[in-house]
């Protein structure tokens, strides 16, 4: 017997295949979402490169999910910005820090560089003044045995003691370099890198230090008395004042047999000082100068009541004092004169003679403390390039940083409180990049490339936005 059609077996399978249908449109895009998800990337580590298949859709989020922690200075550079996307190409360089010498200023210098002449070669990639860059290799990677090579692509000249030498395979650390040369090194001797007219050169300069004295003059102080058997306002010297004597010793560091600084080590005081003694006469009591002056005005005033007669008064039971005459003023007498006392002066205070302690040592200011603005676009054009910023990027980077704060360290706005060269806001951001962040610029520049490239990608790109909204 067949079945009968009725209305609501007809809204049943009507609910049966819309139901179906979105169950299959929701499969479809679940599908095409995972595929279009799924991602191959280049993953590049310090040199390492590997593929990998990921759903992530950040850069951030990849290492995250590959395990790799980047730290405040490592390099990170993606083919496709900050998004991850199919094919894309992430590259991570982790970053160590240096010390680097610009115009006699030690600043310390984070870089990715595999080798010194590479290191050496970001400054001058970007160099519009001839600025001199050398590397301490004292505080390098590993020291001075590390993996970190002098020169990859040929010699290197060796000064040392006086005299200069070339080793011809500059693929080798310093110690490597310096051994065959039979060159050892002291405690406190410092080696560096520099180029020089094309040639990458090894220098050693030998740290020595010797002791010399230096005696320093101690003020005497002056005692004043009062002597009454001087007149008054004479001064007299009782006693000569002598200087005493301070002996310091100081030891001196010598770099290469010239002085470079002194620090005293040592401080005694050999000869007290002798107080100079000065006695003054007594000045001139006040009272008999007061008494003098009291009977000249007492004559005047006697001599003008004989001079005018006596009003006649009127009468009342006082009448017979009032008309007897006024007796005649009595002459005042003479003041004592009395020994004056001799007042009591304050001694002055007594110099200190111990020995002054040694100043304890300023905090050390390796960095761009208060750079002027030639040698921050010096120390910005190395740390660009690290980046791969030169050419019109760099020059973007220095128009845009221009109209910021003209590469001042201090500049602040008032309204806004944005800071320093890169004009943080706040200012406080930058120290993530170190705690020197108000006065140190290399601190300020580090922190503002790393904000360009996470924002912008590159300096041009950041300067267009500027030049659009006068803010970055």
């Amino acid at each position: 017997m067949a079945r009968r059609w009725t209305p609501r077996r007809f809204v049943v399978l009507r609910r049966i295949r819309v139901v179906s249908c979105a169950l299959l449109v929701v499969l479809a895009m679940v599908l095409t979402f995972f595929i279009s998800a799924r991602k191959s990337v280049a993953l590049s580590v310090n040199g390492q490169t590997k593929m990998v298949t990921t759903y992530a859709y950040s850069v951030d989020g990849l290492l995250r999910e590959q395990g790799i922690k980047v730290k405040t200075h490592d390099l990170v550079d993606s083919t496709s910005g900050g998004q991850l996307r199919n094919h894309a190409a992430v590259t991570v360089r982790s970053a160590y820090q240096t010390t680097i010498v610009i115009q006699g200023q030690r600043v310390p210098f984070w870089t990715t560089a595999t080798s010194m002449d590479q290191l050496l070669g970001f400054f001058e990639e970007n160099r519009k003044q001839a600025m001199k860059v050398t590397v301490d290799v004292g505080n390098v990677y590993n020291q001075l045995t590390g993996g970190l090579v002098i020169n990859q692509a040929g010699p290197v000249t060796v000064i040392a003691d006086g005299k200069t030498s070339v080793a011809p395979d500059g693929k080798l650390p310093a110690a490597s370099i310096l051994d065959s040369k039979g060159i050892v090194l002291g405690k406190e001797d410092r080696v560096s890198v520099e180029h020089d007219q094309g040639t990458t050169v090894l220098r050693v300069q030998r740290v020595t230090h010797g002791n010399t004295q230096k005696t320093i003059p101690i003020s005497f102080a002056t005692r004043t008395v009062v002597d009454p058997s001087l007149a008054p306002g004479q001064t007299l010297v009782r006693q000569a004042g002598v200087a005493g004597q301070r002996l310091q010793t100081i030891q001196v560091t010598y770099v290469d047999g010239q002085a470079e600084s002194e620090q005293v080590v040592k401080e005694e005081t050999v000869a007290m000082p002798v107080d100079q003694v000065v006695a003054v006469g007594p000045d001139k009591p006040k009272e008999e100068q007061n008494s003098g002056q009291q009977s000249k005005d007492t004559g005047k005033d006697s001599q003008q009541a004989q001079k005018t007669p006596s009003p006649s008064p009127s009468p009342s039971k006082d009448s017979q004092s009032a008309t007897t005459p006024a007796p005649t003023p009595t002459q005042t007498k003479p003041p004592q004169t009395t020994q004056p006392t001799q007042p009591s002066t304050p001694a002055p205070a007594m110099p200190d003679n111990k020995p002054a302690p040694s100043p304890a040592p300023s905090p050390s200011r390796d960095g761009l403390w208060h750079a002027s603005s030639e040698l921050a676009q010096a120390y910005a054009g190395g740390a660009a390039a690290q980046r791969g910023w030169t050419g019109s990027q760099f020059s973007d980077l220095v128009k845009l940083w221009d109209k910021e704060s003209h590469w001042l360290w201090n500049a602040e706005n008032k309204n806004s409180g944005a800071y320093g060269i890169p004009q943080a806001y706040p200012g406080s951001k930058m120290a993530k990049y170190g705690p020197n962040w108000r006065d140190d610029a290399a601190v300020q520049i580090d922190w503002g490339l790393y904000y360009i490239a996470q924002r912008y990608g590159n300096p041009s790109t950041a300067l267009q936005y500027q030049k659009r909204h006068n803010s970055y």
